[in-house]
């Protein structure tokens, strides 16, 4: 495994399923080869957007597998999915997404502590777990919503970049306090944190993160690459961009990810638009419209930008 997790882009990538409610493989490469061409850093393979609460352990073992073997270090892939409360299926969940050969083994933060327990419990089973993962397996952390939104604090960051392991963080906090704090607290690690919040990214890139790992980079991502390569040099078109892209952002409020599949197809990627965390019905007419005007917009930015 690599010792480093690229900058850029990191889309949080979905799970198209076939009819039968399978995973659908020849439609997940090429949604794999969408994202490349769109310039994106890395994949997170396995994750909230992936349905990972609704795929059996096999499933997610599988996807970790696939993506890995078909990326072919053009970029890198990290993978989460463990979703169990209990402690020993954690590790055993862990270290089967560890054998996948995925470049990171990201850990969920609400998964090391129940919503009302302390910081020091969640220390405490931080380092009891990191005892049961290979030591040369580089980890990431992802404060996942679902289900509940634990929000991992600087000091606790700092812990973990500390013993050298840890080399990503999802950061969900939507804060650019919080984030200032925490990109103090891991000043001079390995330990990369990316923007999961399309309203903030460009504040919090001035501020240092490594870029941005979200929802929208199912929709738009070479929008955010752009924005990630050339906000330095053409900071009043990023500004203009960023507003954007905070704006359109509110789309995440549909019937996610049901809405980022119909994206994706409007793409002529092909993929159904079925979910097992979200009923597709709920998806109507004027959702749809509104994503098609989405599209619409994102085009249009593009060809501003790029040509």
């Amino acid at each position: 495994m690599s010792k480093s997790i690229p900058d850029g882009v990191w889309p949080t990538m979905v799970t198209p399923f076939t009819d039968e409610n399978k995973i659908d493989y020849e439609g997940l490469e090429r949604m794999i080869e969408w994202y490349l061409e769109k310039g994106v850093a890395g994949l997170f393979a396995v994750c909230q957007s992936s349905e990972m609460f609704y795929l059996s352990l096999e499933e997610r073992v599988e996807l970790a597998s696939f993506v890995r073997e078909k990326v072919k270090d053009r970029v890198a892939v990290i993978a989460s999915g463990h979703i169990s409360d209990n402690f020993q299926d954690q590790v055993k969940e862990l270290n089967l997404i560890a054998e996948t050969g995925v470049d990171a083994v990201v850990l969920i933060t609400n998964r090391l502590a129940g919503m009302e327990e302390s910081d020091d419990i969640w220390r405490k089973n931080m380092e009891e777990l990191l005892k049961h993962i290979p030591e040369d397996v580089c980890l990431g952390l992802y404060e996942c919503p679902y289900p509940y939104k634990r929000i991992i604090s600087p000091e606790q960051l700092k812990f973990c970049a500390e013993t050298g392991r840890f080399f990503f963080l999802k950061d969900t906090s939507c804060d650019v306090d919080n984030i200032r704090n925490k990109l103090e607290a891991v000043r001079g690690s390995n330990l990369k944190i990316f923007n999961a919040n399309a309203a903030t990214l460009l504040e919090t890139l001035k501020l240092g993160v490594a870029g941005y790992s979200g929802v929208m980079a199912n929709f738009h991502p070479e929008l955010y690459v752009w924005l990630f390569e050339h906000w330095r040099e053409r900071y009043e078109q990023a500004e203009k961009l960023s507003n954007f892209l905070g704006v359109a952002s509110l789309i995440e409020r549909q019937v996610y990810p049901v809405n980022a599949k119909y994206y994706l197809n409007l793409e002529g990627l092909g993929i159904n638009i079925n979910s097992r965390s979200r009923d597709y019905r709920e998806f109507s007419k004027a959702n749809r419209m509104e994503v098609e005007q989405l599209r619409k917009l994102s085009i249009e930015y593009r060809e501003k930008l790029f040509y």
